[in-house]
């Protein structure tokens, strides 16, 4: 038996948000359902945080991941989001 592995083609997107609107905006992401990862990062592009997601990540197992989007977002200062996404969209 051979296994033959199929690349899947990704694009990444990138999103400026105020520390405010961080949570909702991933979220909203997220439920999109085609995205592969999350990174988020300061103003000065350094990488605070990256949230890896696999198809059928939902709900309890991404608690404790809000709770870090949380406490990044109360520090109110001005991120950018670095989106993966999965297809040819």
């Amino acid at each position: 038996m051979t296994t033959e592995i199929v690349e899947t083609p990704t694009r990444t997107e990138e999103f400026k948000v105020k520390g405010e609107k961080l949570l909702g905006r991933i979220r909203e992401l997220v439920h999109q359902g085609n995205i592969r990862r999350i990174a988020i990062q300061n103003a000065d592009g350094h990488t605070i945080l990256e949230i890896p997601l696999t198809i059928g990540v939902v709900g309890a197992v991404l608690l404790p991941v809000w709770v870090a989007v949380g406490a990044i977002a109360a520090l109110a200062a001005d991120y950018r989001l670095l989106v993966e996404k999965v297809g040819e969209d």
